[in-house]
């Protein structure tokens, strides 16, 4: 009965292809390329503009040096840090609103009060608090996923057909059966939509707080690929180099996505 109302709830949603597409028809992707390199080709010599096979090369030194994935990695271990706890929070305190309408009416305004405020409006607080270091970048991170989350756990939950929880009820089913076994496989859905989004964003706001915190610590902050692109741009002027960190971060937000569509698909197979 369950997975019957998920089904009829999400009939009608379908899934972006694109990156199928684009696997089976490269045409334009290398189309783009083409035209990049001979563009770059076509500058004066000692142009500093990136042109494809020195970013090829330039990816081939930084994957030599091992700088690129170490980075790449301590990026990626504060995004699943910060996404865990705020992924932890956001559901739990999604599953009490969307339950309870006291709740959500008390809790309501001081959630939109917060929403609209974007993640690095509030790293210069975070500096203040917690200096240069990770613990900044992890609050940033958490900020970011949290609200996402949350939004999403209390549009599922609140979307729940009240008459499933109260025939459960009536056959004297316990509370905690009925969110395990009622409200929550109702409630996936939108709950896996939510931490797609969020995880999407932790990313990107990972990336901007490790440049913005490696700006003002002058380079010497707590390392991770947008500190990488910061160093690049301040000293170097490494505009290759640059490129293949945008590049890098690009492919991993594609991967990211990817994973959580595949979990999606594999948790929630009704929807399909």
């Amino acid at each position: 009965m369950v997975r019957s109302f998920c089904r009829s709830m999400m009939k009608g949603t379908s899934s972006h292809h694109s990156t199928a597409v684009l696997a089976r028809n490269p045409t334009l992707p290398l189309l783009m390329i083409l035209i990049w390199q001979f563009w770059a080709s076509s500058l004066p010599a000692g142009s500093p503009a990136p042109a494809p096979l020195k970013v090829l090369q330039t990816l081939v030194d930084l994957l030599d040096t091992g700088s690129l994935l170490s980075a790449t990695v301590q990026s990626l271990g504060r995004v699943v840090l910060g996404f865990s706890v705020a992924s932890t929070l956001g559901i739990l305190l999604g599953l009490m609103m969307g339950s309870s309408a006291t709740v959500r009416e008390n809790l309501d305004p001081i959630i939109e009060s917060f929403r609209p405020i974007a993640p690095m409006a509030i790293l210069p607080i975070a500096i203040l608090w917690f200096g240069t270091g990770t613990p900044t970048a992890l609050a940033i991170v958490a900020y970011a996923s949290f609200f996402p989350v949350l939004v999403n756990t209390v549009h599922g939950v609140s979307r729940v057909d009240r008459k499933l929880v109260l025939a459960a009820r009536t056959m004297g089913i316990t509370r905690s059966t009925i969110l395990f076994r009622v409200v929550l496989p109702c409630a996936l859905p939108s709950i896996l939509l939510g931490t797609r989004l969020a995880m999407g964003v932790a990313w990107t706001a990972i990336i901007a707080a490790e440049l913005a915190v490696g700006a003002k610590s002058g380079g010497g902050g707590s390392g991770g690929i947008g500190q990488m692109m910061f160093v690049f741009y301040a000293y170097n002027i490494d505009l290759n180099a640059i490129v293949v960190c945008m590049a890098v971060v690009g492919m991993v937000a594609l991967m990211i996505d990817q994973l959580f569509r595949f979990l999606e698909k594999r948790l929630i197979p009704w929807r399909q």
